[in-house]
């Protein structure tokens, strides 16, 4: 068993945070809003609504489908996504169980969320979360009885025993590994298609902080032990419940890395020459633009990144 050093430096990184698509939400959630019903169901009759069909979100091919409050039709829970504050504009979604068939007018966010505004990304980070707590939180933890939704979607209550019960969120860090030659360490699970490469990451474990969860990850995946931890930012991953809290972080030895076998089964070092060659000849294929993890190498890559690093975007199976 590797055992490390929780011991580090860790630093703002003032100025040098990540540009994370998923983290520009510009819609005010009013949450003061959330406790007058009132004033909810005034809203509703001026919205914008995004239909949700179970994780899915209707979209045309670079932008959300936002319908008229009048053209909602059907069943479904209504949830209250906030407030345009420049022109006065209220956002609802409306959550539908999940389609049975395909249907191409609705998409995962994986899929659309490079392309929407930062807008529509808020919206829709924001009602994918709502919509797959909901969806799996029926019934009271507590008694077992049926649960409804309340304050605009932001709970759930259970009326037999009239305890409320919150959307949850998974914190996992995810960690660009540096040695003190400024080549990054990468990893590829055995779930990923061939020649995925990304970054280490993993829970938050209870009662630990998220610098030690850095060195615990980093460590277990690859015998590698870091120092001089950075923040480098976070983004809300709803896929089903997470965020993601971006770090860097140092290693003075080189000679322990050693994949784990199980969650990771190849590592590389690379250079940044290196990592233009491998992309370039599809033997690394890089995670798709939406992720931290792509928004995290293209930052330690520098200048010329959008051009050397095209292509590769590759999901899990």
């Amino acid at each position: 068993m590797l055992v490390v050093s929780p011991i580090m430096s860790a630093t703002q990184n003032s100025g040098r945070l990540l540009n994370l698509m998923l983290a520009k939400p510009s819609i005010d959630r009013a949450s003061e809003l959330r406790t007058d019903p009132v004033k909810l169901d005034e809203l509703w009759k001026s919205a914008k609504v995004l239909i949700l069909a179970g994780d899915r979100v209707q979209s045309s091919s670079d932008a959300l489908v936002l319908l008229d409050w009048t053209q909602v039709q059907g069943e479904g829970e209504k949830y209250f996504l906030g407030i345009d504050r420049t022109d006065g504009q209220s956002y609802f979604a409306w959550h539908v169980p999940a389609l049975e068939i395909e249907d191409p007018r609705f998409v995962t966010l994986r899929e659309v969320g490079a392309n929407l505004s930062d807008l529509e990304a808020g919206l829709a980070v924001h009602a994918v979360a709502l919509g797959n707590w909901h969806r799996v939180h029926p019934m009271c933890s507590r008694c077992g009885a049926p649960t409804r939704v309340d304050l605009g979607g932001a709970v759930r209550i259970c009326d037999l025993d009239e305890s409320q019960h919150h959307p949850r969120t998974d914190p996992a860090v995810i960690v660009l590994v540096k040695d003190e030659d400024d080549r990054i360490l990468l990893g590829h699970q055995p779930i990923w298609p061939d020649k995925r490469f990304s970054n280490f990451a993993g829970f938050v474990e209870p009662g630990e902080s998220f610098e030690q969860c850095v060195v615990r990850e980093v460590a277990e995946e690859s015998g590698v032990v870091v120092h001089s931890v950075s923040y480098l930012g976070s983004q809300p991953w709803p896929f089903p419940a997470s965020i993601m809290i971006a770090f860097e972080a140092v290693t003075s030895d080189v000679s322990t890395a050693l994949a784990d076998g199980v969650e990771i089964t190849e590592i590389r070092w690379v250079s940044r020459s290196e990592m233009k060659a491998a992309v370039a000849s599809q033997d690394i294929l890089l995670p798709p633009r939406i992720s931290v993890a792509r928004r995290m190498i293209e930052h330690w890559y520098g200048p010329g990144a959008n051009e050397d690093l095209q292509g590769g975007d590759s999901w899990r199976p």
